[in-house]
């Protein structure tokens, strides 16, 4: 090896061109060494068009990349499907805000000419993602890459909705939603409640007939506008009497009635409740009881309309001062108390979420039947196995998913409206050429477009082919791809998108195919930093995982990452973590460069005959660390197998391999073809750093000969207890004579004779351990040896002769160092058994001297130990 360090820059970029031209990360890719009826699936969760990578991606992929090129090394047709997602509100947020620098609106542009904005920004600025994934060396097929706006996937997404749609699985109908005044229509799980310091404002509502006021309490004053009635509790006795009578509204002189509702929590407020039922979720399920006027008093962007009198044309949050402004000064406003409570917020832009009656389509919950049951029936599995308990909590209480977006970008909804009968249908077209009803020319399609979940939702088997027509058949997928690779092997993603995607996934997988679309979804934690805290801008606590690449390596990231990810416990990343990894990769480079100062290049396992007994030791030791590296990945325990690399590598391969084959030149031959396939064993881990030392070793280059990657990943778990029990003692003499020399002031030094007393192969062992434990004259023993310091291994005794040593100046040391702290021993104990003293001193600084006092007992019973080994 003509290289002193390793340039892992250098050799990412210039190995994975080399595999993705090749195409290795292709289903063909490792053709030579699939085996039959081995199929392999799993999807990249699609990032948003406008993202870029963040340190959870880098997780994710690095996770999937691991489990994808084990399963391509272990002989199967492994496809990992990438692409991206078209994100209608981020991407059309994005490409608004140009145009406002610009000066311009979208409505100023037009639908049409917007839209090819969008495209345009998509075709130059849009995937950056995919770029930088590369960066992380991961290995999907990337000429299947898929867009969830693509020509075969909007097919599969109006194939979806026109079945569901004919099957009145998708309805519409005027629906109390979650309003953005921004962004339109949201679902449930898209709005996050965030706690919020406001106000409880006490109204005084007047009854029509002049004869007082009632008090009614509420969060939201400039929603009183739409009160169709005031409620109270049946059985409450306070205000029973009023139950009936009328009171008119504030300011604009409108009468409702006092009802009776068991659904008023008499404790809460003033135990009087407005029913506001356009603007509140439990009110509208009042007013659909009582059969009350629903009056919407703003518009869809949030601007009061003529029902709020003089404030119309006010926007809803700015106007609340003033409303109540108002009501003070004409003597309506009774109290203003603080209080906290929990306010919606749009996840995207942060937005007040409005309770809002609006026409919008829905896809019934009953679409989910079906995958609730199989799922509860064990036809997948979590992992860890706990999240099946959320997923039945979510969908139990399952509502119908609100799927309309107001937005131009994004899957249009192909529904149609005849503007001669008015009949309305649902079409596969893009432009319909009749109405289908009466044949007429005129007719409009619905504005909206789907919530981008609902194209996501079809991913698992939209892009194997479902529903493309025959836009890029055999370019983007093959005829046989649903039967070879749906259902999925395996999901990896986040668990805070269990809801938004997962759970819509196996509802439409199973709903379109029968089946549920994945048999395993493993769902990952979050990274946070050192300390546990979430990361963010406002912190500063964000690790840019391009920033780790370029510091530590791609091998290096990749690795921490995976020996950190515990099934279902958050990452703590930092960088002594990543610091370590990068030792790592130097220390398997280190370890190579030794192999070949002794022989230049070294055959294949399958080629070298192992006979000595170093050799038949690492070669036990790596099949073990076969067995469980495998068993570890088969149960997606990627820390646990990343944990069993490092330990045989660093711990048995380079920290105790090399130093044995110190005293047995002969087995550096057979170390150097081992080592060659332990590079195989940890590629999925650290594909960089693995090719190089490959080839290094091998004596050939990537540039001409195959890749690693490609190769069987290794499968014989064979172990020769025998042997491993053999050199489990040699190492324990090893240390144990170790120990014993230090005692004796003699830690580095060459010793002339020391007596081991244990089983096992003497002849085998004294070589290892005369030249390691560095002992001139190694001596078996089945006695105890006088006038000797003596040390106790798991396996071995080992005796010191001390006759022509002078003990007297280590005597002396030790004897001294116990006075010291025999004194400070004594002093302590007398403080602490001075009542005064500790009913007096503060509780630190006892606890300070009751440490104290147990740290120099404990140094004086290993002193003492040491003296008596020496016989005193």
């Amino acid at each position: 090896m003509s290289a002193t360090h390793y340039d892992p820059k250098n050799i990412e970029e210039t190995y994975y061109p080399i595999w993705e031209n090749r195409g290795y990360f292709e289903v063909e890719g490792n053709a030579s060494i699939q085996k039959p009826n081995k199929h392999f699936a799993i999807m990249l969760p699609p990032p948003n068009v406008t993202g870029s990578l963040h340190i959870g991606h880098a997780l994710n992929h690095t996770l999937i990349d691991i489990i994808t090129r084990y399963k391509r090394m272990d002989g199967y047709a492994a496809l990992w499907q990438p692409g991206t997602d078209h994100a209608g509100i981020a991407t059309q947020n994005v490409v608004e805000k140009q145009l406002l620098a610009e000066g311009k609106t979208k409505e100023e542009l037009g639908r049409e000419a917007f839209l090819e904005r969008v495209w345009k920004w998509k075709a130059h600025s849009g995937g950056t993602i995919v770029g930088q994934m590369r960066k992380l060396g991961v290995s999907p097929a990337w000429s299947r890459e898929r867009f969830t706006m693509d020509e075969g996937l909007k097919h599969s997404v109006k194939e979806a909705f026109v079945h569901l749609y004919n099957q009145n699985l998708i309805v519409r109908g005027n629906y109390m939603v979650n309003w953005c005044t921004h962004d339109g229509a949201l679902s449930d799980i898209e709005v996050e409640h965030e706690e919020h310091q406001g106000h409880f404002y006490h109204i005084r509502y007047p009854f029509s007939d002049g004869s007082g006021h009632i008090v009614v309490a509420t969060t939201r004053p400039e929603t009183y506008f739409g009160d169709t009635a005031i409620m109270v509790h049946p059985d409450d006795e306070r205000y029973s009497a009023l139950i009936g009578r009328t009171i008119t509204l504030p300011l604009i002189n409108r009468e409702i009635k006092i009802i009776a509702d068991s659904h008023v929590d008499r404790e809460f407020g003033t135990g009087v409740v407005k029913v506001t039922p356009a603007h509140d979720v439990n009110d509208y399920e009042v007013g659909k009881r009582h059969d009350l006027e629903f009056i919407t008093v703003f518009d869809e962007k949030g601007i009061l309309n003529h029902h709020a009198g003089e404030f119309e044309g006010l926007e809803r949050l700015e106007a609340r001062a003033v409303i109540v402004k108002r009501l003070e000064e004409e003597g309506f406003v009774e109290k203003i108390e603080e209080h906290t409570h929990q306010v919606g917020h749009c996840y995207r832009c942060k937005n007040i979420v409005e309770p809002y009656i609006s026409k919008q389509w829905f896809v019934r919950k009953e679409v989910a039947k079906g995958s609730i049951e199989k799922m509860n029936a064990g036809e997948a599995q979590f992992f860890p196995p706990h999240w099946i308990n959320s997923y039945n909590a979510w969908m139990n209480d399952l509502r119908d998913w609100c799927i309309s977006r107001q937005l131009w970008w994004g899957h249009r909804i192909p529904v149609f409206y005849c503007d001669n009968c008015g009949h309305e249908w649902a079409s596969l077209e893009d432009e319909p050429t009749s109405c289908p009803h009466c044949a007429g020319k005129s007719f409009t399609q619905d504005p909206d477009v789907l919530d981008t979940w609902f194209s996501s939702a079809l991913w698992p088997f939209s892009t194997l082919g479902w529903g493309n027509g025959d836009t890029a058949a055999d370019m983007l997928f093959q005829s046989e791809d649903m039967a070879k690779f749906y259902p999925n092997t395996l999901l990896i993603t986040g668990f805070d998108i269990l809801f938004f995607w997962v759970a819509r996934m196996m509802m439409m997988g199973e709903s379109f195919t029968g089946e549920l679309p994945f048999k395993h979804i493993y769902l990952h934690a979050l990274v946070r930093d050192e300390h546990g805290q979430k990361m963010s801008k406002s912190k500063g606590n964000v690790i840019d995982p391009l920033d780790m690449v370029e510091k530590y390596s791609a091998d290096a990231l990749r690795f921490t990452l995976a020996v950190l990810a515990v099934q279902g416990r958050d990452i703590r990343l930092s960088n002594d973590r990543l610091e370590q990894s990068r030792n790592f990769t130097n220390k398997l480079f280190n370890a190579a460069r030794f192999l070949q100062m002794n022989v230049p290049t070294f055959k294949d396992l399958s080629d070298q005959e192992i006979t000595t007994p170093l050799g038949r030791y690492i070669l036990s030791r790596f099949r073990r660390a076969t067995s469980e590296t495998r068993a570890f990945l088969d149960e997606y325990r990627f820390n646990d197998a990343a944990t069993v690399l490092y330990r045989f590598l660093w711990n048995e391969f380079c920290d105790w391999g090399i130093e044995l084959s110190k005293a047995s030149k002969e087995s550096i031959g057979e170390l150097g073809s081992i080592y060659k396939e332990s590079m195989k064993l940890l590629h999925p881990f650290m594909p960089f750093i693995t090719e190089y030392l490959y080839h290094e070793l091998s004596g050939t280059s990537l540039e001409e000969s195959g890749s690693i990657m490609v190769m069987t990943y290794p499968e014989d778990t064979t172990v020769d207890e025998e042997i491993e029990n053999e050199f489990a003692t040699i190492m324990d003499a090893i240390i144990t004579i170790r120990r014993a020399k230090t005692l004796i002031d003699l830690g580095n030094q060459k010793i002339e004779l020391a007596y081991l007393k244990c089983g096992g192969n003497q002849q085998m062992m004294a070589p290892f351990v005369t030249r390691l434990a560095k002992v001139d004259d190694l001596r078996f023993t089945d006695t105890k040896i006088d006038n000797a310091v003596s040390d106790l291994g798991e396996r071995v005794e080992v005796y010191l002769p001390t006759d022509a040593i002078d003990l007297s100046p280590i005597i002396d040391r030790l004897t001294k160092q116990r006075e010291k702290l025999q004194k400070e021993a004594d002093k302590l104990s007398g403080m602490l058994s001075n009542e005064r003293f500790v009913a007096n001193a503060p509780e630190a600084v006892i606890a300070t001297n009751r440490e104290g006092l147990a740290d120099a007992l404990e140094k004086m019973g290993k002193i003492d130990a040491q003296l008596s080994a020496l016989g005193f």
